[in-house]
């Protein structure tokens, strides 16, 4: 097995411009640790377990953008792994190991939820490729050197302050912008009505946090309006957007 050069290849990056993340799962410690350096080279951010309690566990804390996960583990199936790593994480992006070549594996391990599966032996070139297929069409990746934001099918240009969701371009007031900016580099993450004033208005309110409520239902009407909804209310919470589904 050989790693892929990124040479050439466009860096892909977190909303916030950090490195992506991976979670390793593979119980052969060699071939996890030869995986992990390859996705390094990516420039990722990469944690690896050998076991399913140890991804679990790590999965919560690391909060992975994509999951390579081996089906056979010595704690429980990956299929039972997948499930719990759903109810932390119910959009990441999996991408099964297997030795198995069958076409009823394949089947089950897509029907459980899995995005994409790859059977041993495998190439580093393939599974990096994958991987960054995955982690495009799971719409919440940025371009670094560009001044776009990109969350699902919304694409918010920093620099010319366009915004545009499809093939339609969305004007926005300075300050539905700024908040919309704000949502859309944290996508998935719940702000809470006291971040937003703090960071879009840069000062409190004073018991005036309803302009957070007004604005985004500004928003909304410009964004999802006629669309699968991409801002969405965590009541007692706060608000967050994520691709419509």
């Amino acid at each position: 097995m050989t790693t892929t050069s990124p040479q050439g290849r466009t860096e892909l990056l977190r909303p916030d411009r950090g490195p992506v993340r991976v979670l390793v799962v593979d119980d052969e410690a060699p071939l996890a640790e030869l995986l992990s350096m390859a996705l390094r080279y990516e420039g990722w951010d990469v944690r690896s377990a050998g076991d399913g309690a140890g991804a679990v566990r790590t999965a919560r804390d690391f909060r992975p953008d994509v999951v390579v996960l081996d089906v056979m583990l010595p704690d429980m199936d990956g299929l039972a792994v997948l499930g719990r790593l759903r109810r932390e994480l119910s959009d990441v992006p999996v991408l099964f190991l297997t030795a198995r070549d069958s076409v009823e594996d394949r089947i089950a391990g897509l029907t459980a939820g899995g995005d994409d599966y790859v059977t041993k032996p495998f190439s580093l070139e393939e599974v990096v490729a994958r991987l960054r297929g995955l982690i495009r069409r799971s719409g919440t990746v940025a371009v670094r050197g560009e001044s776009t934001l990109v969350v699902g099918d919304l694409v918010l240009d920093e620099d010319s302050h366009e915004v545009c969701r499809g093939d339609d371009s969305i004007h926005l007031t300075a300050t539905e912008f700024e908040l919309l900016r704000f949502l859309m580099r944290n996508p998935r993450r719940v702000l809470s009505k006291a971040q937003i004033l703090d960071r879009v208005w840069n000062y409190d309110f004073g018991g005036q946090a309803n302009v957070v409520e007004l604005y985004v239902s500004y928003l909304r009407k410009k964004i999802d309006a006629g669309r699968t909804p991409m801002i969405h209310t965590r009541r007692g919470a706060g608000y967050l957007i994520k691709p419509g589904e």
